[in-house]
């Protein structure tokens, strides 16, 4: 039998799209060359430098490069693009005051292929003005807030009761983001009942320990996981978003926040879309699941660590608890009162931030701190370059929450919520949610350690490696 021999005029129609890249590749460097670009490594090809920001986590991979190539911005390579990393007080006050004029607003096409519908993975991920509207009105404005709370505080003594009560050790992680999905369900759609928010909990598991992690869509992969999470996801919230439609056509006096958004009309005055619709509640579960209930568990691993700052803030939950009824709920007063342990919650976020900061992209070509940041390219600031800087913050490593009294930090120094126009709309939603637990928890548990020194990975946010595990000593009555 003949040997196979290949055409060789195929040889160049083969070698043509490569000659092109390679070429794309040469002259895109030769552009680069004439700019000062920031210092910095891209790593290896495709891969970049994402298995090292893996590897070292996000605050030793920005502090190793900020001594290696520069304190005020440096390039690397992450998920596939040139990214151009901004340190420091000045480098955040820099993205946030500029969030509308040099950067905007960039999710990474792997996060939108994990979270949102097939037809929307190559567009921006931007809310409707209309439904943007509704969701501050309902959820995040002071009026709204003040109704969350009681409903926060019932659904915190409810998930204490089945969840905390019956064992003498829980992992708090689990239950952190049991509590926070619950929750959301609740404020978000109005889901009450166990085994449709189960069903929802499940692969929403799922998106979150894979939705970030290296991209390779292979079986078995993280990833592969996370975008099967998603999908399953999307089809259970678009049950309950056409469910809920069919309940408003009987019962059109129905207010809640999904039934409102079902409601609304585009700015063209046409019935918001519904996956659209699904896209943003789906945006609105992340944001409160993940970072939130990472945020909550570090609190509560700091209570169980340091038994001077769980004496104080027992001393002051308890003197609320000491004010009110049998059965009487928190209010927004009560939330007003928890100033020490606002402050607890404040300095656990800077010792361990539940997120390293956020993408941006540049509209245009700008310069900062001498260097070129060519149009297109990915920014990112990031906790890591100002929450331990000593310039900042004396001793940065003692747990302290006297930093915030008074005028507290100097600005754009702590910034767990980011700055500026893009700052989390939900940082007050946040803010209540934690303190509500922290009372419910400090007021009826004494906490204590099973692994003294449990390592803590960095995943999507900060993750103990064994769900911090807790001995529970209720207290005497």
């Amino acid at each position: 039998m003949e040997a196979l021999t290949f055409p060789s005029y195929l040889l160049p129609l083969l070698l043509l799209p490569f000659s092109l890249y390679l070429f794309s590749i040469i002259r895109r460097k030769s552009s680069d060359d004439r700019k000062n670009l920031p210092p910095g490594s891209r790593g290896w090809p495709v891969v970049g430098e994402n298995i090292k920001f893996a590897l070292l986590g996000p605050e030793k991979f920005i502090k190793d490069r900020m001594e290696k190539h520069s304190p005020e911005v440096f390039q690397t390579s992450l998920l596939g693009e040139r990214v151009a990393t901004f340190c420091g007080a000045k480098g955040n006050k820099f993205l946030f005051t500029n969030g509308n004029k040099l950067v905007t607003s960039w999710w990474p096409q792997s996060m939108k292929k994990v979270l949102s519908f097939p037809e929307f993975v190559d567009s921006n991920l931007k809310v409707d003005s209309a439904l943007k509207r509704t969701l501050h009105r309902d959820v995040f404005t002071p009026e709204a807030l003040k109704r969350h709370v009681a409903v926060m505080d019932a659904l915190a003594r409810e998930h204490l009761e089945r969840h905390w009560k019956p064992n003498s050790v829980v992992k708090v992680l689990g239950l952190s983001r049991k509590y926070t999905f619950e929750l959301a369900c609740r404020v978000f759609l109005s889901e009450v009942d166990p085994v449709r928010i189960q069903k929802l909990s499940d692969p929403f598991n799922m998106v979150s320990e894979g939705m970030i992690s290296v991209p390779l869509d292979l079986p078995g992969t993280a990833y592969n996981r996370a975008i099967k999470g998603g999908k399953l996801v999307r089809e259970e919230l678009m049950r309950i978003i056409q469910e809920r439609r069919k309940e408003l056509m009987e019962k059109p006096e129905r207010r809640d926040l999904l039934s409102k958004m079902l409601l609304l009309r585009d700015d063209d005055g046409r019935p918001l879309n519904e996956k659209q619709i699904c896209n943003d509640i789906i945006g609105s579960l992340v944001a409160s699941y993940d970072t939130t209930s990472s945020a909550l568990t570090s609190v509560i691993n700091y209570l169980a660590q340091l038994p001077h700052i769980y004496n104080q803030v027992f001393k002051e939950q308890m003197a609320i608890a000491e004010s009110k009824g049998p059965n009487e709920l928190l209010t927004w007063d009560d939330i007003e009162k928890m100033k020490y342990s606002w402050n607890v919650v404040r300095e656990s976020m800077r010792l361990t931030p539940p997120a390293a900061g956020a993408f941006r992209e540049a509209t245009t070509e700008f310069s900062y701190a001498g260097f070129t940041i060519p149009k297109g390219w990915k920014t990112f600031w990031t906790v890591h370059s100002s929450h331990k800087n000593p310039d900042y913050f004396p001793e940065p490593e003692r747990f302290d929450p006297s930093r915030f009294e008074g005028s507290g930090p100097p600005p754009y120094t702590f910034v767990p919520f980011g700055g500026g126009p893009r700052m989390c709309a939900g940082r007050e939603y946040a803010r209540l949610e934690m303190l509500v637990m922290m009372h419910n928890v400090v007021t009826r548990f004494k906490l204590e350690k099973v692994i003294p020194n449990e390592k803590i990975n960095y995943h999507a946010s900060p993750t103990p490696v064994y769900g911090l595990p807790l001995h529970l000593h209720p207290h005497k009555k």
